[in-house]
């Protein structure tokens, strides 16, 4: 059953999103060419280090992650009091972490969100469109439609990106119904992110090639000789910047 929940998602993508994915790998290979960087949010449940480092893979793929925390405890009596203006930390912190980054216009960060309805990456999303960062984003179309936006602006990831890619899954994410169990089992969103992931790196690895510079692939560090053929595809990666 989950093989064909899958499959029903490969059709899915196949059929319906391969404009998506080829406006996200044009965007991709262009930044990549004008001296730009592919940026790597979260897609949903860490799948996104799949595409990081990985044998076969871009080199240029770049992780963007940030981690910023405050310890200012309070009593409980005192939590709610008025202050000098409202705060809003995840979105603040997701604003600053953009800006302070090493993002800059022309480069493209790729993020997802299954529901499209988190406030965290429509913020980023947000954050990285006003500093001129192309945002493709990886969501369910389907699961988007029957919620509400968490964020203020009452927009959804769909809303806030530049090229959205419909990631298939069905509302709630499980995907199958097995006899015994009341609620539906086995999400389909992370296989989906994944393949739609590679889809676009082949897509890009493909235009760079027809515009006669292939971008840095790297091969298993496992396979005879691989530690030195690593080093030297890093060693080209940080010298052209693709």
């Amino acid at each position: 059953m989950y093989l064909q929940a899958v499959r029903n998602i490969l059709d899915h993508i196949e059929s319906t999103q391969s404009p998506s994915i080829d406006r996200a790998a044009e965007a991709v290979a262009q930044s990549l060419l004008n001296g730009g960087i592919v940026y790597c949010y979260e897609i949903g449940h860490a799948n996104q280090h799949d595409f990081l480092n990985r044998a076969g893979g871009l080199a240029a793929v770049q992780s963007f992650t940030f981690s910023f925390s405050v310890t200012d405890p309070t009593p409980d009596c005192l939590k709610d009091r008025a202050g000098a203006r409202s705060t809003e930390r995840d979105l603040e912190s997701a604003r600053l972490a953009v800006v302070s980054s090493n993002m800059r216009t022309g480069d493209v960060l790729l993020l997802g969100s299954v529901s499209g309805k988190n406030r965290v990456p429509i913020e980023i999303a947000l954050a990285c469109r006003e500093i001129g960062v192309t945002v493709v984003a990886i969501t369910s179309l389907t699961y988007t439609a029957q919620v509400e936006s968490l964020h203020p602006s009452g927009k959804k990831l769909c809303d806030v990106a530049d090229i959205v890619v419909d990631n298939g899954a069905p509302y709630g994410d499980a995907a199958c119904e097995l006899d015994g169990l009341e609620v539906r089992a086995l999400p389909v969103s992370g296989v989906s992110a994944v393949v739609i992931g590679w889809m676009i790196w082949e897509s890009t690895i493909a235009k760079m090639i027809a515009a006669g510079s292939p971008p840095t692939v790297f091969q298993s560090f496992n396979r005879q000789g691989g530690p030195e053929f690593y080093q030297k595809m890093r060693d080209q990666y940080h010298t052209r910047g693709y």
